[in-house]
């Protein structure tokens, strides 16, 4: 299984955001950390942002702040709304829908794996904070691979 890359950029700001504690980050702040498109992750805030995980203040001196504590937002939630309700593959169509046993494995599957991560916060994920933020505060110009970016792939390698 492999996550969006919406629900990776999700995470990701969600992260940083958790780091900032009450303090306000920008849209522009978080792209340029991670090399995301701004409009792009201007989307994904403002899903984040309906679905009550993050509110964001308006103006000079606006920006975005968790809505509510980190450890009270859990990743299997947050991955849940990123996600969607959509299993692990459509069988619309399929010839064998009708005899096939795979789309209620899969669904158990997915539905295990965010059980594990209902039992995480996203205060889990940024609970050294203050190391967060001192590597968010580098300036893009550190080098290549030394930014959060370049360090930031939970992917594993091979197929």
């Amino acid at each position: 299984m492999k996550l969006s890359r919406h629900s990776d950029y999700a995470l990701r700001a969600m992260i940083q955001l958790a780091s900032a504690g009450d303090e306000l980050v920008s849209i522009r702040r978080i792209s340029e950390t991670y090399g995301i498109s701004h409009s792009h992750l201007m989307k994904i805030v403002q899903s984040l942002g309906h679905a009550g995980f993050i509110e964001t203040v308006r103006g000079r001196h606006g920006g975005l702040r968790l809505a509510r504590p980190a450890r009270e937002i859990s990743l299997g939630a947050l991955l849940r709304h990123t996600e969607g309700e959509d299993g692990l593959v459509d069988c619309t169509g399929c010839l064998i829908a009708p005899a096939c046993g795979l789309p209620g494995m899969l669904a158990e599957a997915l539905e295990a794996f965010l059980k594990v991560l209902d039992g995480y916060r996203l205060d889990d994920v940024a609970s050294r904070s203050h190391v967060l933020r001192a590597l968010f505060d580098r300036p893009a110009s550190a080098g290549p691979g030394d930014t959060p970016s370049a360090r930031c792939d939970a992917r594993p390698a091979g197929p």
